[in-house]
C-alpha cells in the first residue's frame, strides 16, 4: 500500500527553513505539512503566514495547512488563495463545518478534517461525503514530542472501513514512529505526518530516512 510521507515543518530548523524545504523536496517528500494554531483552540502558536509563503514559493510539491484554530471558516479562503493544496479544519472548532468544507472544495482545493483523540467517528459521519482526507490526531494537538495514544487505534480501524465507501484517504499525526508507520500502513492508513519521532533531529540524511520509511514493509 502506498505511503504519503508528510514532514511537519513545525519540527524543522527555522534558522534555515528554505534550505530544509529544498532538502526535503529533493528527498522525496509527498506533502509539506504546516500547522497553524491560535492559542485558543490549542494552547500554543504555530507557524506564521510568512513561513507559509516561504514554503509555498520553495516547492512545487503539495502543501497542506492544518488549521488548529477557532472558526476556521474565517480563514480558509485566504489560505486557498495563498496556494494551499489541502486545507484541514477541525469540526470541533467550526459550527458550520459542512459549509466550510464546501467552500474549500469550491475553490478547487482538497478538503480535510482533522479530529482530536477524543472525537468519535460517529460525530463526523455526516461530513465524510464532503472530504478528501481524514487526519486522525494520535496525540492531543498543540505540541510536538508527545506519546502516541493507543486508544485511538479502534477509531482508525473504523475509518479504514468507511474510507472504502466514501473514497477518502486517512492520515495520522502525532508521535508517528517508523514502527507506527509500518503497523498503520498495514491496516490501511496511507498518510503519515512526520515529526521528531521519525524524521527530524536524526543523524541520517532526509533522503535516506524517507526511502527507508517508504520501502519498509510490515513483517509477517
Amino acid at each position: 500500500m502506498k505511503k504519503l510521507l508528510c514532514p511537519s515543518l513545525m519540527c524543522a530548523d527555522f534558522s534555515r527553513l528554505k534550505e530544509e524545504v529544498e532538502e526535503l523536496d529533493r528527498a522525496g517528500t509527498d506533502i509539506f505539512h504546516i500547522d497553524f494554531m491560535d492559542g485558543s483552540f490549542v494552547p500554543n502558536f504555530g507557524m506564521g503566514l510568512q513561513d507559509f509563503e516561504m514554503v509555498r514559493s520553495s516547492t512545487q510539491k503539495t502543501v497542506d495547512v492544518h488549521l488548529m484554530i477557532q472558526d476556521p471558516s474565517k480563514h480558509v479562503k485566504m489560505f486557498a488563495t495563498m496556494g494551499a493544496d489541502i486545507i484541514y479544519i477541525h469540526p470541533e472548532a467550526d459550527q458550520q463545518a459542512s459549509r466550510t468544507l464546501d467552500v474549500i472544495r469550491g475553490m478547487g482545493k482538497k478538503a480535510g478534517i482533522a479530529i482530536n483523540p477524543g472525537t468519535s467517528v460517529e460525530n463526523i459521519l455526516e461530513l465524510l461525503p464532503l472530504i478528501d482526507y481524514v487526519m486522525v490526531m494520535t496525540v492531543n494537538p498543540g505540541f510536538a514530542g508527545q506519546k502516541y495514544l493507543e486508544f485511538v487505534n479502534p477509531k482508525i480501524e473504523k475509518l479504514v472501513k468507511l474510507a472504502e465507501d466514501f473514497n477518502f484517504e486517512i492520515l495520522v499525526d502525532g508521535a508517528i514512529s517508523p514502527e507506527k508507520i509500518q503497523q498503520l500502513n498495514g491496516i490501511g492508513v496511507t498518510g503519515f505526518v512526520l515529526g521528531t519521532s521519525a524524521l527530524f533531529g536524526k543523524k541520517d540524511r532526509y533522503d535516506e530516512i524517507l526511502n527507508k520509511l517508504r520501502n519498509e514493509t510490515v513483517e509477517a
